[in-house]
């Protein structure tokens, strides 16, 4: 941590264990968050409400200086770095050249609320990204949210995967996980109304919202209206959303043109065997 003039610095280095791996970790790690200087983005990463029109550009830069790959995102007179240091160690550097950003005073007597609002921003870029890297579920919790709840007298639906309102549940669901400010029912409508291209109703919110709170995916902030994600909300969320968009849209997308012929021929060549599997299954006798 540094102070030089009008200028605060402050970092955070995570030492990896195996640096045979770190590159690659590391470049997976990039490729997850390009997005990462979009509003909604720098927005859980700095814990703002960032209201748009702005006169300030949000923007996500990816440097490559030899062997050397960092990813830089500014924020008004801030900006936030992070590299792999030496081919080892995962670094953040938060600098700060406006105190006025994370509504600090300027005096110094202000420096230690100063430092500690960056240093937050330092572990919530690593909330979000530790959210994203870790986005497998368990059976349990996987066969559970696809059961109709029904316990102590409360009943409601299952959330399956593959449902197109819980897609688009998972997928608004996505924008505001680490969101330390909460979300209510109007933020959750506007974003799932996006993901489905239709109209989406305050009852029905309301039903859903109830959905995620009996399932166990959020929690109701105590006297208020504000729900924020449970540790299990944060993984279906990025679980059911990653699953769709980069594995099951990409296939349902490679069986026509302009799919190139080879895939296309594959896709129907397991699609056979899958289906004789099934056929030979059941015809098969019960052992």
């Amino acid at each position: 941590m540094g102070a030089v003039d009008a200028q605060i610095e402050t970092s955070r280095t995570l030492v990896l264990d195996d640096p045979r791996r770190a590159r690659a970790f590391f470049e997976a790690l990039v490729q997850d968050n390009v997005g990462i200087g979009r509003p909604e983005e720098v927005s859980m990463v700095l814990a703002r409400q960032l209201r748009r029109p702005t006169k300030h550009r949000y923007q996500t830069r990816i440097f490559s200086t030899g062997t050397e790959v960092r990813i830089d995102f500014r924020y008004k007179h801030s900006r936030v770095k992070q590299y792999l240091k030496d081919g080892r160690a995962l670094r953040i550097e938060t600098v700060i050249n406006n105190p006025d950003d994370l509504d600090v005073k300027r005096r110094l007597a202000h420096l230690p609320e100063l430092i500690d609002k960056a240093r937050q921003v330092n572990q919530r870029l690593l909330m979000i990204e530790k959210a994203g890297q870790s986005c497998a579920i368990s059976t349990a919790l996987y066969e559970r949210i696809h059961q109709p709840y029904n316990r102590e007298g409360q009943r409601t639906g299952a959330l399956r995967f593959g449902d197109i309102r819980a897609q688009a549940l998972a997928g608004a669901l996505c924008h505001i996980l680490p969101a330390l400010t909460g979300f209510t029912n109007k933020t959750l409508r506007g974003l799932v109304a996006a993901h489905l291209g239709c109209d989406y109703s305050i009852r029905q919110t309301s039903y859903d919202l109830r959905r995620l709170r009996l399932h166990g995916l959020i929690q109701r902030m105590p006297h208020s209206n504000t729900y924020h994600l449970t540790g299990e909300g944060i993984r279906v969320a990025i679980f059911y959303t990653k699953l769709q968009n980069r594995l099951l849209r990409p296939l349902l997308d490679a069986d026509k043109p302009p799919a190139p012929i080879e895939v296309r021929r594959a896709l129907t060549t397991l699609s056979s065997a899958v289906n004789q599997y099934a056929h030979d299954a059941r015809l098969a006798p019960a052992a």
